[in-house]
């Protein structure tokens, strides 16, 4: 799915690819240009990252009849977001979660260190040692996070990972001051202004939501219900698990995760609408996230993950 780093860096750096997000090396210590593209046959975790190149003003949610006003824009910035050693996440909470609960953090699937998960593939609560990096408000350092496992990982009507830290969101937010980004529970609206914000690249993209994909399919891997951006999100490697904030809430609504590199249908980093009677249809430049709203059915209080909950939807192994 995926060209080795090493073999991409030259063609990134003289080209500028638009690629999907690409995974760089556990062991990089900065951030090189990462192969754009989604990682199917590699043992590295590698990313299908889309980024959102569209750097314009502010965009109104629109109204929902003639007269009503915009929602005001919430000022989004790199608080609660962090950075993977190949891809982007954040530092996230359930709507019914506590300040005492280990703190969650949330990103792709194809981004976990053991891999891409194959179709029908599930992780479920596996130890993990990883590390993430919690960025401030303006996108410096502020600390080391480390994760005990992970909870979920997926790339089966979605693309998640959720890890769970060593920590709670209270001692976070006593020792720097940084509170998580909330998961909606409701479904994210067409035409809603958001924002992607990437903490691998410390990068703030603009954009809308154009419309949502019955089903997307990429190479080997399904995805169900899946937000389309507007043209200004040309999201790039690097960008993977990067979340999706309505820019009138300030909530997450969906994970950064693939964009249609060069109008190829349904192959790896060309992902391919089909509708509910097979229609394909293909947008060459078009980038893609998943949908979150579901999550939070499946955590029971303690921020206790569980399938068998009400309301959970998430594809169990």
């Amino acid at each position: 799915m995926k060209k080795p780093l090493i073999g991409m860096l030259a063609t990134l750096l003289v080209a500028g690819a638009t690629a999907l997000a690409g995974a760089l090396p556990a062991q990089a210590a900065a951030p090189e240009a990462p192969t754009a593209s989604v990682e199917a046959q590699s043992a590295q975790a590698q990313g299908i990252q889309v980024e959102s190149a569209q750097a314009q003003g502010a965009e109104l949610q629109g109204a929902q009849t003639a007269d009503a006003k915009a929602a005001p824009l919430a000022a989004v910035t790199f608080a609660g977001t962090v950075a993977l050693s190949n891809c982007s996440g954040s530092l996230v909470r359930m709507p019914g979660s506590a300040a005492s609960d280990p703190a969650l953090i949330l990103s792709n699937g194809h981004c976990l260190e053991s891999g891409m998960p194959g179709p029908g593939e599930v992780v479920l609560n596996q130890p993990s040692s990883r590390t993430f990096t919690l960025l401030s408000s303006t996108g410096g350092k502020l600390a080391t996070l480390r994760a005990t496992k992970v909870v979920y990982g997926a790339m089966t009507d979605t693309d998640v990972s959720i890890y769970q830290l060593n920590t709670s969101y209270a001692s976070i937010q006593s020792r720097y001051g940084i509170a998580p980004l909330t998961v909606s529970a409701a479904h994210p609206a067409q035409g809603a202004s958001i924002r992607v914000v990437s903490g691998y690249w410390k990068k703030i993209y603009s954009c809308s939501i154009d419309g949502f994909a019955y089903r997307l399919h990429e190479a080997d891997w399904v995805f169900k219900d899946s937000v389309r951006y507007t043209s200004g999100c040309n999201v790039i490697g690097g960008t993977s698990g990067s979340p999706v904030v309505d820019a009138s809430t300030g909530q997450l609504v969906a994970v950064n995760n693939t964009i249609n590199e060069s109008g190829e249908s349904c192959t790896l980093d060309n992902p391919c609408e089909v509708d509910e009677n097979g229609a394909v249809t293909v947008h060459q430049g078009i980038g893609y996230a998943q949908e979150t709203y579901g999550i939070p059915a499946c955590f029971a209080a303690g921020n206790r993950f569980d399938l068998t909950l009400p309301g959970c939807t998430l594809v169990g192994p």
